[in-house]
């Protein structure tokens, strides 16, 4: 049994209460009465009552006169008075119970007070203020259950959410956090138009806005491009420009070949490097995959010199193995690059002619400035993710590099990477080694998932663990079913210790008192959960439990975007830019 369901038992002697109750009714009748009796005598010259006690005894007894028609003027007044502040407060009172949720009850067992200073506005000031960036405080998180009180996250903390479906991750935390952070870099991933719409207007008053709409999700067109290969200039990003395709192509718990998989993924680095050592547009890897006799690949790296005389020999290897085993490897390469055959794709990664003017997007001088990157993709057979991955990569190591070059290896102007729907659209296999160094190079990690088992398919259980631990800030939002990770998150709460009350009659007497006295009342204690599994299985939109680094978890209440300050920027932006008008 919990802290929010707990039935009470019988309880104890309640006489006590309702002898307190009389006495203060008695004590403020006294008072308006008294009041006004010495009003109205102050004005009609007439003597003044007696004490307010004895003034109600003295009235009946004709001890005393009432002072006329002025005190019953006020009297009457008082009585308004009293009863409009009686409606007024119980009107407060019964929309404060509306807003409450059963939740709510938790947390006044959860942190509260200056354990949650670190967390308040003045705590990440502080922090803003200690890295130089005073102009700032951090992500807004939502406000503490108990008190009301404003809750952020710092300049060098992560953050990973966990919010079901239509919990409002988008118009609660993810749209606020990019309309929150002013004039410095962005960076969002979605599979959904909603938080292009509602903040490409505002952000692209700060600077200029690149949506990556490599599917055709939303519309947008090609006025611009990115060469993924001017990522790739040796072995290790090549290494790791593969693996993208190679995550992106894996379905939920597909089984790999323990041959095949890393075979495919090495065929496909050793191309991309060649592509992108003759500066050929990375299209041509796929037509190279198409052939399995091709050997342009292999001559251009063994040109290019001892660095890569390892790869054209690694490639030269898979060209004169069997054919059915070459056949393998390649069709398994071919499967990853399969993307890159799609022409809606190709001219976001390629330039369409010699004549081609469009901007080229440049991930070094993005995370210097104030423009804002919207990655736009969805699972499917016509998955995209694996370049959204990649630029995400780009410019996050991009952003790194530019810290490391800066006072204190930070970012003056801490670039912001919401990535939503990240087990979906950026499957980042390196995310959880990186989560915690990157809070201190500026970079602003927010990941948002749907499950803790979406997590489990991109980076496994371990990877997961890793990830959760890693992150600064962790936050559930409710809309999850998952009983083990429900549990969890229960065991992090904690206990309580909850207080029952027994009562007991005297035997051999008869009747009673308005004291009591001829009961017993006990009192003792039992630990009990905070949240149960049930709680935290119902947890309502709205609600959030966060769990911050050095901070006990705590009960917040989220904020929708048109609760806060820039609600008109973001409807503008939606009027002008969504068909629909609203952000889910």
């Amino acid at each position: 049994m919990s802290s929010t369901n707990r039935k009470r038992g019988p309880g104890g002697d309640a006489s006590g209460y309702v002898l307190l109750v009389c006495a203060l009714g008695f004590l403020v009748v006294a008072a308006v009465v008294w009041t006004s009796a010495a009003a109205g005598a102050a004005l009609s010259d007439r003597p003044g009552p007696p004490s307010p006690i004895n003034l109600l005894f003295a009235l009946p007894q004709g001890e005393y006169t009432w002072p006329g028609t002025a005190a019953t003027v006020i009297l009457a007044a008082e009585l308004v008075t009293a009863a409009a502040l009686g409606v007024f407060t119980a009107g407060r009172l019964s929309a404060v119970r509306r807003r409450r949720r059963p939740i709510d009850a938790a947390a006044r067992h959860m942190g509260k007070g200056p354990a949650l200073d670190k967390l308040s506005r003045a705590g990440a000031a502080a922090t803003a203020a200690r890295l130089g960036a005073s102009d700032r405080v951090g992500v807004y998180l939502g406000r503490t259950v108990l008190g009301g009180r404003d809750m952020f996250g710092g300049l060098e903390d992560t953050h990973l959410d966990i919010w079901g479906p239509r919990t409002g991750k988008t118009t609660r935390k993810a749209i606020p956090a990019l309309m929150d952070h002013g004039q410095a870099p962005a960076l969002v991933t979605s599979n959904k138009r909603d938080i292009v719409d509602a903040t490409r207007q505002p952000r692209g008053e700060l600077g200029r806005v690149w949506v990556f709409d490599l599917q055709g999700l939303i519309g947008e067109a090609a006025t611009w491009w990115w060469n993924p290969l001017s990522y790739v200039v040796d072995v290790a990003t090549a290494t790791k420009m593969a693996k993208h395709f190679a995550m992106d192509s894996r379905g939920a718990n597909a089984r790999t070949d323990a041959f095949f998989e890393p075979a495919g993924q090495e065929l496909l680095a050793n191309m991309l490097l060649a592509a992108a050592l003759d500066d050929l547009p990375i299209t041509q890897v796929y037509s190279w995959l198409s052939d399995s006799r091709d050997e342009t690949a292999e001559e251009i790296l063994r040109a290019a010199g001892p660095d890569f005389r390892m790869a054209a020999d690694s490639l030269r290897g898979t060209l004169l193995s069997p054919e059915r085993q070459r056949g393998g490897v390649y069709g398994t390469a071919r499967q990853m690059a399969s993307c890159l055959r799609n022409p809606k794709v190709a001219q976001w990664v390629t330039r369409t002619d010699k004549l081609d003017k469009r901007p080229q997007f440049d991930p070094a001088a993005f995370v210097t400035g104030t423009d804002t990157l919207y990655l736009v993709s969805r699972e499917g057979e016509d998955s995209a993710g694996a370049l959204v991955t990649a630029l995400t990569v780009a410019v996050c190591e991009a952003a790194e590099a530019a810290a490391t070059r800066l006072p204190h290896g930070r970012l003056s102007a801490p670039l912001l990477a919401v990535l939503d729907e990240a087990a979906n659209v950026c499957k980042w296999a390196e995310l959880p080694n990186l989560y915690s160094h990157y809070g201190s190079r500026g970079i602003l990690l927010i990941t948002i998932l749907q499950s803790w088992a979406q997590g489990v398919e991109v980076w496994g259980e371990q990877g997961m663990t890793k990830l959760w631990s890693s992150a600064n800030i962790a936050s559930y939002g409710g809309g999850v079913k998952d009983t083990k990770f429900l549990h969890n998150l229960s065991q992090l709460v904690g206990r309580y210790e909850a207080l029952t009350r027994s009562t007991s009659h005297q035997p051999g007497r008869a009747g009673g008192s308005l004291l009591g006295s001829n009961r017993s009342t006990s009192v003792s204690s039992r630990e009990e959960e905070i949240v149960s599994v049930a709680d935290l299985g119902a947890l309502p939109p709205g609600r959030a439990l966060v769990i911050a680094s050095g901070t006990p978890p705590t009960l917040i209440a989220t904020v929708p975007w048109w609760e806060r300050e820039f609600a008109p920027a973001v409807q503008a932006s939606l009027d002008a830019h969504d068909p629909g008008g609203v952000a889910a």
